[in-house]
C-alpha cells in the first residue's frame, strides 16, 4: 500500500498570520478558489502544481516542546547565509547553528510561532564544494 502526502499540517496560534509569513518565505500562494482570511481557522498555501502544501490550523495551546518533524528549506536564488539573514529580518530566530568552517552544515531556525525548520545550502553552494 502507498499513500500520497496531500498536505503538511502545522498547528498555529494564528493560522492566517502563519500563512502570510510562510507565503513570503516560500513564494507559494493560497488557493485561488478559497483565499485565506484573518478569521479563518485553517489557512492553506501551496506551490500550485498539485504538490503538497502547508495547512496552518489554529489550536488553543502554544508550542512547548521541540518539533518531532520539521521542514528543511533550500534557498533558490540566495546562499544559505543570505537566506538566514533574510529570515531573521522577517521575524525568524536562530535556534542552533550547525555551519561548518568548510561551508557545509545548516542552521536550525524557528518561525514567528516557534516552529522549527532548517536552512540548508543552496544547490549552487553544494555544486561549488563538490
Amino acid at each position: 500500500m502507498t499513500v500520497k502526502i496531500h498536505n503538511i499540517t502545522v498547528d498555529a496560534h494564528d493560522a492566517y498570520a502563519q500563512s502570510l509569513w510562510w507565503t513570503r518565505v516560500t513564494g507559494w500562494q493560497e488557493a485561488s478558489d478559497d483565499p485565506n482570511e484573518p478569521h479563518h481557522t485553517h489557512c492553506w498555501i501551496g506551490p500550485g502544481d498539485g504538490s503538497p502544501g502547508l495547512l496552518f490550523v489554529n489550536v488553543p495551546e502554544h508550542k512547548t516542546l521541540k518539533n518531532r518533524m520539521h521542514l528543511d528549506v533550500q534557498p533558490i536564488d540566495r546562499s544559505r547565509d543570505q537566506e538566514v539573514e533574510l529570515l531573521v529580518g522577517m521575524g525568524a530566530s536562530v535556534v542552533d547553528d550547525h555551519r561548518q568552517p568548510d561551508g557545509r552544515g545548516f542552521v536550525v531556525m524557528a518561525d514567528p510561532e516557534g516552529n522549527e525548520f532548517c536552512v540548508e545550502r543552496s544547490l549552487a553552494e553544494r555544486a561549488a564544494s563538490a
